[in-house]
């Protein structure tokens, strides 16, 4: 017997991400490839908004992304408290600290992991 498929139900590629999916992994990519690094180049747990921008932009050179994707990814590590903002400078929540003065890789799970925990 052959299935039909109401012609009403919305239909979604597989490759489809949904809103949060989506959110999540803006977050990683701004975290992993442009924070991070940023972070370990400076050699010190906060960053100005002048050497965000300049390591964004080598970024979306590098890999073709539009800036949007990052900003909305940047916002979103702001709201979930993984940096902090006092002026224009920026800073890595403190409990990120030990990470960088090992010069450790520190991926998004793991961030955010540390940074929820309650102790």
């Amino acid at each position: 017997m052959l299935k039909i498929q109401d012609a009403s139900s919305p239909k979604r590629e597989p490759s489809d991400k949904g809103k949060h999916a989506s959110s999540t992994q803006n977050r990683r990519m701004v975290w992993e490839y442009i924070i991070w690094p940023l972070v370990l180049d400076v050699n010190r747990s906060y960053f100005t908004l002048k050497e965000y921008h300049s390591k964004r932009d080598k970024f979306c050179d590098n890999r073709e992304i539009q800036s949007s994707k990052v900003a909305g990814g940047f916002v979103s590590l702001l709201v979930k408290g993984i940096l902090t903002r006092q002026k224009s400078i920026y800073s890595i929540h403190y409990r990120l600290i030990p990470y960088m003065r090992k010069k450790a890789y520190l991926e998004y799970g793991q961030a955010i992991r540390e940074v929820s925990t309650k102790r």
